[in-house]
């Protein structure tokens, strides 16, 4: 899952290279977060947030059983 976030948010900012993706366990589920620099993040989150929300259901249609996935952009 680490993977697929930083795969796809690497490739909708400027600065790829600043993407980093760290994961912990929270109770039955798996928290995400997303780190890119500071210019990149409302391309990350798009108009409205946009962008993270389908980023989220794509994490949702390819979570493993009815393991929950949590993804939060730190700043």
């Amino acid at each position: 899952m680490r993977e697929l976030v930083a795969f796809v948010a690497a490739g909708l900012v400027d600065k790829p290279e600043a993407v980093e993706v760290s994961s912990s366990e929270a109770d039955d589920a798996l928290l995400l977060e997303l780190r890119v620099a500071n210019e990149d993040l409302g391309k990350v989150i798009g108009r409205q947030g946009r962008t993270v929300r389908a980023l989220r259901t794509l994490l949702g249609a390819v979570a493993p059983g009815q393991r929950q996935i949590r993804l939060e952009i730190v700043e």
